[in-house]
């Protein structure tokens, strides 16, 4: 199984490249958000909210290849046959190959009267020219306001002579699994059509940080990219962008970005033509039951910090090791919570952040910064450890951090940790992804440079009635916990 990114793009090229693209596949999804039983017609609905729907054609220039056919050897059969076929060549055909228009197909969906449009980022990236066609035919030109890739959104903007047909946003978070919904979109470039089906799974993710799609078995194909997926009284509870399949094709397992998330990017694409997300200037990772133990935690909830660099969570106080259990007044049970609070608060405000420190609740105000600003800084690069002195604890062979290990893994002079040597493959720690290599930062809690100082660490647990010692790990740069039983 794979999962395939719907996109209108893979609509070019006549019937070889549309065959390819199918392989390519589209987005799925959806259910309705509050139907109790199965409507005897979707009719109605399909009249409610068809002058809504659009089609999506964009038109991009493709660059011809250098020499307009393959290298081939001279004297070459294959060079003989472009030769023959009057395709452009070195040495043949009509000369030097030229670039070349490429059309590619997507949906979309009129948000305002005014003529926003909104559809998947994919379906239009790369665009040189952005055709709309609407369920009566007619055709406008539209003008990109903004793009978020990480939600995979893109909103357009048309001029009409007068006010187009709209729909709303619905609220995905009160969509329930098994409710009715009905996709609408430009299916394999065939036109217009609908398809129902039952929402089957909520907060999905995919791959991206902001993943919160729904689950459908409506049927959903290439060219559905960006259309909308509607709950049974009219209003778009989700966006289709990508499918589950062997095959590239639909098999009713499709995912669409829930309109909770999208109405919030929108937003932000309307006003500033770009998306504005908090930014707290952490690394963290979520707490495993083992890790809980280890750190004398009630329960495996939270945020647990690996790193705070340079930012706003480092001017405020907070620190590795820290857990982050609120955030703007809302609980965080996860990473993934967290992630999702943090970019959805305003840059720049102050937010009340709680966090487990040594047991006990601590309360820091954090000043917040802005994640796209942030971005772009690069881990260093990743050197795997020379063969230095050595000591064996919890099936980890650790040796001491020199000062030339320092200089070949990039490091600064004042990294100090136990780097990884080797490690037994049936241990613990082999099966909790430490590999040779890795450094040890942390033990306990504790900064550990020596491998003395590693074993009073693994002492103090033991002496404490600890099962597990919580370790912080270095690979190229990023940190991560690792809770590791000291039998």
């Amino acid at each position: 199984m794979k999962i395939v990114i719907g996109t209108g793009n893979a609509l070019r090229g006549g019937l070889g490249a549309a065959m390819l693209a199918l392989s390519l596949a589209l987005t799925p999804i959806a259910g309705p958000a509050y139907a109790r039983a199965a409507p005897e017609s979707f009719a109605d609905l399909v009249d409610q909210v068809s002058n809504s729907v659009v089609n999506i054609t964009t038109s991009t220039t493709v660059a011809a290849p250098t020499n307009g056919v393959p290298n081939f050897p001279p004297g070459s059969p294959f060079e003989d046959l472009f030769r023959d076929f009057g395709l452009p060549g070195e040495n043949g055909g009509d000369g030097p190959a030229r670039p070349r228009r490429s059309n590619a197909l997507g949906s979309g969906f009129v948000i305002s009267e005014d003529g926003y449009i909104v559809t998947n980022n994919h379906v239009i990236e790369g665009a040189d020219e952005i055709e709309i066609e609407f369920f009566s035919g007619k055709r406008l030109d539209a003008k990109l306001i903004g793009t978020d890739p990480k939600t995979d959104i893109a909103l357009l903007k048309v001029t009409s002579d007068t006010p187009l047909p709209f729909v709303k946003f619905g609220n995905s978070d009160k969509v329930r699994v098994g409710d009715w919904v009905m996709a609408m979109g430009n299916p394999l470039g065939q036109g217009f059509s609908a398809s129902a089906g039952i929402i089957s799974a909520r907060n999905r993710e995919l791959s991206g940080s902001y993943d919160d799609y729904l689950q459908t078995d409506a049927a959903i194909n290439r060219g559905n990219s960006g259309g909308p997926l509607f709950d049974m009284q009219g209003e778009v509870v989700g966006v289709n962008t990508a499918i589950l399949s062997p095959n590239g094709g639909s098999i009713g397992i499709g995912f669409s970005m829930a309109s909770n998330v999208v109405s919030k990017v929108v937003d932000q694409l309307k006003e500033y033509g770009e998306t504005r997300r908090g930014w707290l200037g952490v690394k963290i990772q979520d707490v495993t039951p083992d890790m809980a133990e280890a750190m004398g935690l009630p329960k495996p909830e939270g945020a647990l910090i690996s790193e705070v660099p340079d930012g706003p969570a480092k001017e405020a106080g907070i620190k590795a090791g820290d857990v982050i259990t609120s955030f703007d007044g809302g609980e965080v049970n996860s990473t993934r919570d967290l992630v999702k609070r943090v970019a959805d608060a305003p840059v720049g405000e102050k937010v009340r952040v709680t966090v487990l420190r040594d047991g006990a609740p601590v309360t820091l105000l954090v000043t917040l910064g802005r994640r796209e600003l942030a971005e772009g800084e690069k881990p260093p690069k990743a050197v795997e450890a020379p063969q230095e002195v050595e000591r064996d604890m919890l099936g980890l062979t650790v040796t001491p951090l020199t000062d030339a290990l320092r200089s070949e893994m990039g490091l600064t002079k004042e990294t100090e940790g136990l780097i990884i040597k080797s490690l037994d493959e049936s241990s613990e720690a082999y099966g909790k992804g430490l590999r040779a290599g890795d450094l040890i930062t942390e033990a306990g809690q504790t900064p550990v440079s020596t491998v003395e100082g590693f074993e009073a660490q693994i002492k103090a647990a033991k002496d404490g009635g600890r099962k597990s010692i919580l370790l912080l790990i270095r690979r190229g740069g990023e940190p991560r916990f690792v809770a590791l039983p000291v039998d």
